[in-house]
């Protein structure tokens, strides 16, 4: 592409920039942008003659020009000659200055590409501006942001020359009486600091090391003079905050000793411009740079006003945020580092202000200083090490706080508590609790509640959510928590009121324990002699096993439960890890091919039973067994609201019993089922009767023996004696018992061995049966109007039947009483509803 062709090309381009459809406008913009990539110097040579050409093009489209050749200038620089460099120079200064008018796009494009420039080409830039810049004449606007602009934009190249641009600008402070130019004196200075105070900090990569800062002090002071005693007291807005924006970073190039003696008059004359602007942002981050200055100074005057600054300070945190704009959270964040620069010089003055507002009733104050608890924690951790044991003590009363923008404030200072290795102190473990108590909130109860504000929580922003991200953040991320969570967080597995817990306890379980694998297996072994609150590996494998026969609910427990007993093997028992690592994986894979819609339960409910069995086949100690089966007895009150898992649990203790050799423990287990099962509950019947026929696989003589003795107690009369534990059950009550014994017949009949339980079918189980079912009163049969008594009879004999008709020789078993039966049965009075579950049981053979 030759240079004409190019130019050419440009031009086109440049005469269709005055479009009036502003997508031509942009697309033209972008096609110059593309031609600077591929020839920058050619595209902005040619624009710069078409702006000096075209001398009456309209401003908006000569700033389309320039902010195009600004965008390549800024990518392309360093391959710009220096002819051209001082062409554009020219044009931008020209350009730049042509109007008095202030604030316009034109002169801004313009500015900026002598800041473009600038970054390479300083002194060409410097030398343009400078002519523009005389003593004793106001500048043009533009003039002096280009300046502070460069300043920003190239700290090393501009410092070196602010000696001289301060000593010429300083008598025209006085000289500026409009607001907005003396606004732009307030950016110039503010920028020349920071680029100063940068270049300072520098100093080892610095063009002239040499520069100091009291080569600044006279300047700058000069300049703090008239803006804070004159500038500061306009009524203006934009002037005040102009103004305190400067303050901030001229407060560290000021004079050591002006700074002290300006600082009983500085310091509360910008805490009273909280008063006066809704926008805090610069007047916050001024007072953070003020702070940072006579911390550094070490100031005896900062202590007097110690107690002024943070009432104001803790106000503005307390105020609550009513937007997530990044200017709202930006003046949040400049608070909170004031508060960050007190903490460090005065930290038990600090303390001793904020700590006893926590006992605040108080909801927006005990919010806000939790937040300012948090982030001293945070940023100043060397200054509150001393303090750990203080600080932990004063969180009582927010812990017992039922407000959930107080609690998500708590877990947050917790969070920020675990990195510090506050949670390692005595009282730590308070804290620890206290997030599992918040990941166990039901997921519903915030997530609709409104808070104070009248806004619904976020399901992300609620308590739980944040608690179990937390949870999961500490124990994957803080190396000095695991030994603080391992293996403490164990606690938390069988308590009832963990239940909503026990998804992310699994997985924060599981990342500590697989990280202790790591290290060597005996670091995962359990100490139990000297973790005396842990569960047992009873109590854990049977928590663990019975909630995972509902894998989907809490967010996916059945999974998280199984993998944590893969990694918890050895401390359940040595013998288990082959066996285990194969048989989970299995289970663990087969939920991965399943969702809560198309998962089986009755055939995962197998799954887990088979698991059971081959998990007691391996380890074959009865008084390991029987230690599990006692656990398993001990923790059926816990699922009296989830009767799936209490059945699934008795079909486990059931399965137990099986393996277990001793007689004397699975007839005290079952005659302890029979006494405490809650037989007004229809649903828990199945279970009890599962576990009943299960147990009688290994066990028939003890089981139909246990029945026998419970059905010949006291237990079938309505008032049965002063010793009786049913004594004070009513009739109702006692059909329901005689319901779920005549089931349990029935499941004893169906699970033991055939050639052992037709034996027992005329003698033992039909005699039982009919005694449970008949009623009589002075001798006289009545019969029953349970429909559940009827139902479990019918169910019973049919499984009894099933069971005859199945036999190896069904023709030498002899139903004798099989007519009585079916009368019986055909007896149910003809008004009852043939849609009643009597009537639609399977008929008996």
């Amino acid at each position: 592409m030759t240079e004409s062709y190019m130019k050419r090309l440009s031009f086109a381009l440049l005469d269709a920039v005055t479009d009036k459809d502003p997508v031509v406008q942009e697309q033209v913009c972008s096609a110059l942008c593309s031609l600077g990539e591929l020839r920058p110097a050619e595209m902005l040579r040619a624009c710069e003659e078409y702006l000096k050409k075209h001398d009456k093009l309209a401003h908006p489209y000569r700033a389309m020009v320039l902010r195009a050749m600004e965008t390549v200038l800024s990518s392309h620089i360093h391959k710009l000659d220096k002819d051209t460099a001082s062409a554009i120079i020219l044009l931008a200064s020209s350009e730049m200055t042509r109007t008095k008018e202030l604030g316009c796009d034109w002169q801004q494009a313009a500015s900026s590409v002598l800041v473009a420039v600038g970054k390479r080409f300083t002194n060409q830039v410097m030398e343009e501006v400078l002519s523009k810049f005389q003593p004793g004449l106001l500048p043009h606007c533009s003039v002096l942001q280009t300046l502070s602009s460069l300043s920003v934009s190239n700290a090393f190249g501009m410092v070196p020359f602010l000696p001289s641009v301060l000593s010429t600008m300083l008598p025209m402070l006085s000289m500026a009486k409009q607001d907005a130019m003396r606004v732009m004196f307030c950016y110039a200075l503010q920028h020349f600091s920071e680029s100063t105070l940068e270049y300072l900090a520098n100093l080892d990569q610095a063009p002239d090391p040499t520069v100091r800062r009291d080569t600044f002090a006279a300047d700058i002071f000069s300049a703090y003079d008239i803006l804070f005693h004159q500038w500061l007291q306009t009524r203006d807005a934009k002037l005040r905050l102009a103004v305190v924006a400067a303050l901030g970073p001229m407060s560290h190039l000021l004079p050591s000793e002006k700074l002290e003696e300006q600082l009983p008059k500085l310091l509360p004359g910008v805490l009273s411009l909280y008063k006066k602007h809704a926008e805090t942002f610069q007047i916050s981050k001024s007072l953070g740079q003020i702070l940072e200055a006579a911390v550094n100074l070490g100031s005896r005057t900062l202590e007097v006003q110690l107690d002024a600054l943070l009432a104001v300070l803790h106000s503005q945190v307390c105020v609550p945020v009513e937007s997530s704009s990044p200017l709202v959270m930006g003046s949040r964040n400049e608070v909170l580092r004031c508060f960050t620069v007190l903490a460090r010089c005065s930290p038990d003055r600090l303390l001793a202000f904020l700590l006893p507002r926590l006992d605040t009733s108080n909801e927006r104050l005990r919010v806000g200083t939790l937040h300012i608890l948090r982030h001293v924690i945070n940023s100043a951790a060397a200054q509150m090490e001393a303090k750990k044991p203080f600080i932990l003590s004063s969180m009582r009363l927010p812990l017992q706080d039922t407000n959930n923008k107080v609690k998500r404030a708590v877990v947050q200072v917790i969070s920020a508590m675990a990195h510090h290795g506050y949670l390692e102190q005595p009282g730590g473990e308070v804290m620890i609790e206290y997030i599992v108590q918040q990941c166990a909130l039901p997921p519903e109860q915030e997530t609709e509640k409104q808070n104070l504000e009248g806004e619904a929580l976020a399901a992300e922003d609620s308590v739980r959510a944040v608690s179990i991200s937390t949870l999961y953040l500490v124990s994957t991320t803080v190396d000095r928590m695991s030994d603080v969570l391992w293996p403490y967080l164990l606690e938390f597995l069988t308590p009832v009121r963990f239940t909503e817990a026990l998804t992310p306890l699994c997985r924060s379980l599981v990342h500590l324990a697989l990280k202790r694998q790591e290290a060597g297996a005996d670091t995962l072994l359990v100490q139990y002699d000297t973790h005396t609150n842990l569960p047992s590996p009873y109590a854990v494998i049977t928590r663990l096993l019975v909630v995972s026969s509902s894998p989907y609910l809490g967010s996916g427990r059945g999974a998280a439960s199984l993998r944590l007993l893969k990694v918890l093997q050895q401390n359940i028992h040595p013998l288990l890890a082959q066996r285990w690592e194969t048989a989970i994986t299995l289970l663990l894979e087969y939920l991965d091919e399943h969702t809560e819609e198309t998962l089986s339960l009755k055939e995962w409910e197998e799954k887990l039973l088979m698991f059971l069995r081959e998990t007691l086949a391996v380890i074959s100690d009865n008084v390991w067994i029987c230690q599990l089966s006692l656990e398993m007895c001990k923790q059926l009150p816990c699922y009296n609201g989830t009767p799936q898992e209490k059945n699934f649990l008795y079909k486990c203790i059931g399965t137990t019993l099986v393996a277990a050799t001793s007689k004397e423990v699975v007839r005290k287990h079952l005659q302890e089922l029979l006494e405490t099962a809650r037989y007004q509950e229809e649903v828990e019947h199945e279970g009890l009767a599962c576990c009943f026929g299960i147990c009688a696989i290994s066990h028939l003589e003890d089981t139909l023996a246990q029945l026998e003795d419970f059905v010949k107690s006291d237990v079938l009369r309505k008032s049965s004696g002063i010793f009786s534990i049913f004594k004070d059950r009513s009739e109702h009550e006692v059909e329901k018992v005689k319901s779920a014994l005549i089931l349990c017949y029935g499941h004893v009949a169906a699970r033991a061995p055939r050639e052992l339980v037709l034996a027992k079918v005329e003698s033992d189980i039909l005699p039982n049966m009919f005694q449970c079912f008949n009623n009589k009163v002075l001798g006289i049969k009545v019969e029953t109007k349970d429909p559940t008594l009827k139902l479990s009879l019918v169910q019973s004999l049919c499984m009894v039947s099933q069971t005859a008709r199945s036999s190896t020789q069904p023709g030498s078993f002899h139903f004798s009483r099989k007519a009585e039966l079916v009368a019986q049965m055909m007896a149910e009075p003809v008004a009852t509803s043939p849609r009643s579950s009597s009537r639609q049981s399977p008929q008996t053979p």
